[in-house]
C-alpha cells in the first residue's frame, strides 16, 4: 500500500498458464491435424491473454503487446478517422466493429457517405454498421442467401454472362455434369463452345446413380440428387450439433433404405446426462440408432473434431456431413446480432469448415441448414467460410424441399425441457419458407491454406464499458467488472469445447 513501484506480475497471472494448457492440448494431435485446431486455440489464447492483462496487477505492457497484436497502425488511424467524423470517438463497441474490417473496407465505408442513426430507438450505432457492413458484403454474393440451383451457383462462381448460362439451361444432365465437373477457368471461359461440344461426345457414367435420366433437364436432375440426399453409399457419414438425435435417425433409416453401408456418425454437443434431463426419448433414440448400426457420440465440438479421441482414424473417410441450423448459444440480455456476442457464430462456421478439412474426403458432401434471415450465423457466414476453406457452394435449396427435412426439430437447449418447436411453439423470428439447406463440395487444390482468419473477439475493456444488453442501466464499478469476467470466463469455456448453455 502506497509504494508507486510497480509490483512484479509472474507468467502465469500474465497469460503463461493459459499458454500451457494450449500446447498440452494440442501436443498429442497429429502434425497434419494441427492446423484443425489451430484457431481455436488462437482464439481462446487471445481471450485468456486479455483477461489475465486486464485482471492482473501491473500489466500495462501486456495490454499494450494485445491491442498491437489485434489491429495495425494504418486501421488504427481509419477508424479514429471515422469515429471523429461520425462523432462517436467514445464508442468502444463502435470502434470494435471497426477493427473486424480490413483498411479496404473501412475505406470504402468511409466514401460510402454511412452514418450510423445516433437516435435509433432499437439498435446502438455498433449494431447498425455491424448490419450495414454485414448486409454491403452479402448484396456481392448469389442468391441473396435464398435459393439457387447448381447453374446460378456455377455461374456466379465462375463469372459467366448471361448467354453462357442460357446455354447451360438448355443441357441434359449428361452434358451438364461433364461441363460443371471439366471446366476449366483459364481455357473454357473464352472456349465455351469447345467445351459442350465434348460435353455432347461424352460417355454416361454406367453404373452409378450419376448415369440414370441423362436427358432429363440437367439442373433439375442435379438438384433431385441433393434433395433425395443419394450421397456415397460406401463413405461415412457425419452429423453434428443434433441436440436430440432425431435427425440423425432420419439420416441412418434413409440410408439403411437405400443399402448404404458407409456409417452414420451421431453426434451432440451436450452430455449424455444433459440430454436425458431434455429429452426423455434420448436412450430410445440412441437403441434405435444403434440398431441402425450408427455410432453415437456425446460432448463433440465440431470446431474441435481433431482433439476428439473418437474422430481418430477417420481423416479423409467423411462422404457427406450435416449440420442444422449452427448456433454458438444465446448469451442473457443480448441478441444473436450484437457485435459482443455475434462474433462467436462467424467464428463458429470458419472453424468447423477449417476442421472438416482433415475429415472429409475430396468431392465430399457438406449440408449447413439454417435461415437465409438468421442474424446469428448469417448465411454470409457459412457460404464464406466454407469458400475460405475450399467448400465449393454448389447449390441452396429450400429446407422443406429437402427429403430429410421431417425430424424432431428442438431449440438446443434448455427450453427444449418444456417445450418444444413442433409442438406448435415455432420459432419467433423465422419462417419456415425462408429455411435453406447450402450446400457445399469440398475441392482441395493441395495447396497449403494460410492460417485460419477469425473474427476477433471484443476486448475484456470493450465489454465493460458497454452500455446496452445486461450492462444497461448498471454503473461502473465491481458489479460490471464481474459480469465482465463472468462473460469473458464463459467465452473461454466455449473455446475449449464446453457446453455452458
Amino acid at each position: 500500500m502506497g509504494t508507486n513501484k510497480e509490483p512484479k506480475v509472474d507468467d502465469k497471472a500474465d497469460g503463461g498458464e493459459e499458454d500451457e494448457d494450449d500446447d498440452e492440448e494440442a501436443k498429442d494431435v497429429a502434425e497434419g491435424l494441427k492446423d484443425a485446431v489451430a484457431g481455436t486455440i488462437r482464439l481462446k489464447r487471445i481471450l485468456s491473454e486479455d483477461l489475465h492483462a486486464e485482471t492482473a496487477i501491473g500489466s500495462a505492457k501486456k495490454k499494450a503487446k494485445i491491442s498491437a497484436n489485434r489491429v495495425g497502425p494504418a486501421v488504427v488511424a481509419k477508424i479514429t478517422s471515422l469515429l471523429t467524423k461520425w462523432g462517436a470517438l467514445d464508442d468502444v463497441v463502435l470502434r470494435h466493429v471497426l477493427e473486424g474490417l480490413k483498411l479496404p473496407e473501412l475505406e470504402a465505408l468511409g466514401n460510402s457517405g454511412y452514418l450510423p442513426d445516433k437516435f435509433n430507438a432499437w439498435k446502438s450505432c455498433a449494431e447498425l454498421t455491424a448490419i450495414h457492413i454485414a448486409q454491403n458484403r452479402e448484396r456481392a454474393m448469389a442468391g441473396g442467401g435464398g435459393p439457387l440451383d447448381s447453374i446460378a451457383a456455377f455461374r456466379h462462381r465462375q463469372k459467366l454472362d448471361a448467354m453462357q448460362e442460357a446455354q447451360l439451361r438448355r443441357l441434359g444432365h449428361k452434358d451438364l455434369r461433364h461441363v460443371l465437373t471439366h471446366f476449366d477457368s483459364e481455357k473454357h471461359k473464352t472456349d465455351f463452345q469447345t467445351l459442350l461440344a465434348e460435353a455432347a461426345k461424352s460417355e454416361a457414367a454406367e453404373g452409378t446413380a450419376r448415369g440414370v435420366a441423362l436427358t432429363a433437364p440437367g439442373s433439375t436432375a442435379i438438384g433431385r440428387f441433393h434433395r433425395l440426399e443419394l450421397i456415397d453409399p460406401t463413405a461415412d457419414a457425419a452429423v453434428f450439433g443434433d441436440a436430440n438425435l432425431s435427425f440423425a435417425l432420419n439420416l441412418a433409416r434413409h440410408r439403411k433404405a437405400l443399402f448404404h453401408v458407409g456409417r452414420v456418425i451421431a453426434t451432440t454437443f451436450e452430455s449424455l446426462e444433459v440430454l436425458r434431463e431434455r429429452y426423455k426419448e434420448i436412450d430410445k433414440t440412441i437403441a434405435d440408432l444403434e440398431t441402425h448400426f450408427a455410432e453415437v457420440y456425446q460432448e463433440v465440438d465440431c470446431t474441435r473434431i481433431a482433439l476428439n479421441a473418437s474422430f481418430r482414424g477417420l481423416e479423409g473417410k467423411l462422404g457427406a456431413v450435416y449440420y442444422n441450423f449452427p448456433h454458438a448459444g444465446a448469451v442473457g440480455g443480448f441478441f444473436d446480432g450484437h457485435p459482443l456476442v455475434n462474433w462467436r457464430h462467424e467464428n463458429l462456421m470458419r472453424l468447423f469448415f477449417r476442421a472438416l478439412r482433415s475429415f472429409v474426403q475430396p468431392g465430399g458432401v457438406v449440408k449447413v441448414a439454417s435461415n437465409m434471415s438468421a442474424v446469428g450465423v448469417r448465411f454470409s457466414y457459412i457460404t464464406g467460410s466454407a469458400e475460405q476453406n475450399e467448400f465449393t457452394h454448389v447449390e441452396t435449396m429450400p429446407f422443406l424441399q429437402w427429403s430429410l427435412h421431417r425430424y424432431g426439430r428442438s431449440y438446443g437447449d434448455r427450453r427444449d425441457a418444456y417445450r418444444r418447436p413442433e409442438e406448435g411453439e415455432g420459432y419467433n423470428v423465422q419462417r419456415a419458407d425462408k429455411d435453406m439447406v447450402y450446400t457445399f463440395r469440398y475441392d482441395p487444390s493441395g495447396k497449403t491454406l494460410p492460417p485460419q482468419e477469425i473474427r476477433m473477439p471484443p476486448t475484456f475493456k470493450t465489454i465493460e464499458c458497454c452500455q446496452d444488453g445486461p450492462f444497461e442501466n448498471m454503473s461502473q464499478g465491481e458489479s460490471r467488472k464481474n459480469l465482465t469476467k463472468t462473460l469473458y470466463k464463459r467465452f473461454m469455456k466455449e473455446c475449449s469445447g464446453q457446453h455452458v448453455g
